[in-house]
């Protein structure tokens, strides 16, 4: 699918076209005669943020659980790249191989699919969230951020042996763990609260410290499911500056699975829309917003009714402005508002 000519006078990056982290070929999850993802192929370019979205039930979940190693596909490629530019050789011979990884001059190239998920985890350098909170709710706040690093603690300890003595090298190590925990904390406003029980922050504040808690494993790729689910709009905009800061300070990208219209129009480079499993749009914001079958996908229309896409556009505009002026007067009232 060709995207529509840009209209926002700004120059558009089609990194996931020219230089791809990720590339997600004929990705196909059957549970029985359920398909759920259905010959899905899109790309997650190096330093975007890109949002994969969808209605419930679209397959969103199960591609990110096939992507992290919790699911193995039916069928498809999932190629992870450590290193600029497209691979396509080193991809391609890795295919014909029986190998899961390869790295040569610098580059490495992951076969998701072929690896488990702690190997996707800890080679390929891919981290996620989900969409409940899952920290260590009664350890502290920098305990939960020093157990993400804990395969390097567990390296320069010999495995406990160096710990037990405190050898040089693990208290190096631990030193360099602590200081890359406070640094995420400064990060997200917490270091007041570094001893206090990870159970006992704010919910807000929860969701935050699950993000940086997955930035100290050192990602390439971050998978988020729904960041900004039981968010207000105040906690909306910090995770917004969050993950930005995430993308252009620290050269990660980011695949994010969220419903809130307003943060994904915001901080997405790059959509991807998803209907019944299958891909129905794949662009920049500017494209995606107006292509005629995500309106369909999100309001509803006849199989055999013609889609009148300025009206449904009017029709959406008029909603979203009668819910802004219903909303009482807050800091960013209307952040977390869908735009048409």
């Amino acid at each position: 699918m060709s995207a529509a000519p840009n209209t926002s006078g700004k120059p558009v990056l089609r990194r996931w076209e020219d230089d791809p982290i990720l590339t997600v070929e004929h990705l196909s999850m059957r549970f029985g005669g359920l398909v759920a993802v259905g010959d899905l192929s899109f790309n997650v370019g190096r330093g975007d943020i890109t949002a994969l979205i969808g209605p419930n039930g679209a397959g969103k979940t199960t591609v990110f659980n096939c992507v992290t190693g919790f699911y193995k596909p039916t069928e498809g490629r999932i190629a992870m790249r450590h290193g600029q530019g497209r691979q396509e050789t080193e991809v391609a011979e890795l295919t014909a191989s029986n190998a899961r990884f390869k790295a040569a001059d610098g580059n490495s190239v992951f076969l998701l699919e072929r690896m488990p998920d702690h190997e996707i985890s800890a080679r390929a350098k891919v981290a996620r969230t989900f969409q409940n909170i899952r920290l260590f709710s009664g350890m502290t706040v920098l305990e939960n951020l020093l157990v993400a690093q804990h395969n390097a603690l567990m390296l320069a300890s010999s495995y406990t042996l160096g710990g037990i003595f405190g050898l040089p090298g693990y208290k190096r190590a631990r030193a360099a763990a602590v200081e890359k925990a406070i640094y995420w904390l400064e990060q997200i406003n917490l270091v007041d609260r570094a001893d206090d029980p990870a159970g006992d922050l704010p919910y807000g504040a929860q969701r935050r410290l699950e993000i940086v808690r997955a930035m100290c494993t050192g990602p390439k790729l971050l998978c988020f499911d729904e960041p900004a689910a039981g968010l207000n709009p105040r906690e909306s905009a910090e995770l917004n500056e969050l993950l930005k800061f995430i993308r252009d300070e620290h050269d990660t990208s980011i695949l994010l699975i969220e419903h809130d219209m307003g943060v994904v129009m915001e901080i997405s480079d790059h959509i991807v829309v998803l209907d019944y499993g299958v891909k129905i749009s794949d662009g920049d914001p500017d494209f995606v917003r107006t292509d005629p079958k995500v309106i369909a996908a999100y309001l509803g229309v006849d199989d055999e009714e013609e889609i009148d896409v300025a009206a449904v556009k009017q029709d959406v505009a008029a909603e979203v402005k009668g819910a802004i002026s219903s909303m009482p007067d807050m800091p960013g009232g209307s952040d977390g508002a869908a735009q048409p």
